[in-house]
Formats: structure tokens, sequence, C-alpha cells
């Protein structure tokens, strides 16, 4: 989480694996690279491969939580109701709030490093 809060501010860039810029994927799996752990490289490799599942009231800081049909966007999940991610084309590296939206549009989570 601490790594990927310092990533705030960079750009979006589809299969950016860092430092400087970054996917969805990359910024997670970039993340929990830091703290030892390897992950796929897509969204839905991710989320087959991490044997922990975890559901939107079970999330704790660090679990990686997966949004839409096809699982094709997902977030860093970092307590409070917040979660941090690399939104898309033309935006930065953000921290946000976990609304009605993200709720509405949750598709599962995962518990890496068990």
């Amino acid at each position: 989480m601490n790594y990927a809060a310092k990533q705030i501010g960079d750009p979006y860039r589809y299969g950016g694996t860092g430092p400087n810029s970054w996917d969805c994927s990359g910024l997670a799996g970039g993340s929990w690279r830091k703290a030892g752990v390897k992950l796929p490289r897509t969204t839905q490799q991710i989320y087959r491969s991490v044997k922990k599942k975890v559901s939107w009231k079970g999330a704790v800081k660090g679990d990686l939580l997966f949004f839409y049909g096809g699982r094709t966007h997902m977030g860093i999940y970092v307590g409070k109701g917040y979660m941090i991610h690399a939104p898309g084309r033309g935006k930065r590296v953000k921290k946000v709030k976990l609304n009605a939206y993200y709720k509405r549009n949750f598709k599962g989570g995962v518990r890496p490093g068990l």
C-alpha cells in the first residue's frame, strides 16, 4: 500500500508496469512485488491465480478489488473505504472513495501473499 501511495499522480499508460506510468494491474503487481509477492500480469490472471478470495465487506488493507464484467479493472484497498488505482487513459493514479458506483460494479477480491 505504501508503494502504491507513492505512485499517486503518476500517469496511466495501457500496459504500464512502472516505474513512471501504470495501468491498474501493473500498479497492483508492482506494489505487491515490493512486498515480495510476484503476481501475473493481467487482472484476469491475478484473480484466477490468487486462491484467497475476499468479499466487499471482508476486504482488508492490501487486498485487490476487481470491477466490471470480465474483471477488467482493479484497485488496491487501503482501508476506511478507499482504494488506490490507475483509472484509465488520460488520468493519473489516485486514491478514491469506494462509493455506490464501485459497489455496484464489484466482481470480487483477492488477498495475495497467503
